[in-house]
């Protein structure tokens, strides 16, 4: 079972992983409802290296980004989650609408987002690329999506 860490105790573990040769894979994201298909996108990035890291969106960040409503889940739930699942290694909430400062920080592997990310930019890929970093776009189970759930949860009588 992952933590749910702080910015510096991540740094920490990431240093030690680096020091033992080990390779982190990092991602982010909202993971507002958690559901199968996020389980299935965090084993097939963790299974590119030896440790998952997960940046959580803060609850202000995910307003600011998915608008009024968001998230349904908070931050401190959503993040306690996602460390409870075994691919995870670590949860780091975050407040900046990119992940950018903790990739800065922690400059992971191997950088991982969904295969929605083949059509459109990448805000975090020139940091990245700019120290060597190796970005994996991965393709979400057909079905499952958040928005998904929700519509359906709508649908309900």
């Amino acid at each position: 079972m992952g933590s749910l860490l702080t910015r510096d105790q991540a740094i920490n573990l990431r240093a030690n992983l680096a020091m033992a040769g080990q390779r982190l894979v990092f991602t982010n994201g909202h993971f507002d409802l958690l559901h199968v298909g996020h389980l299935d996108y965090l084993e097939k990035a963790r299974a590119l290296g030896d440790a998952l890291f997960v940046g959580v969106n803060g609850d202000r960040s995910s307003e600011r980004l998915k608008g009024s409503g968001h998230p349904i889940v908070p931050a401190e739930e959503r993040a306690r989650l996602l460390a409870a699942l075994i691919p995870v290694t670590a949860a780091i909430i975050f407040e900046q609408d990119t992940a950018d400062e903790l990739i800065e920080a922690l400059k992971p592997d191997i950088y991982v987002k969904g295969g929605d990310y083949h059509d459109k930019p990448l805000p975090e890929r020139p940091l990245v690329e700019s120290y060597g970093g190796q970005i994996v776009l991965i393709d979400f189970l057909a079905g499952h999506s958040t928005s998904d759930l929700i519509r359906k949860i709508k649908a309900l009588p």
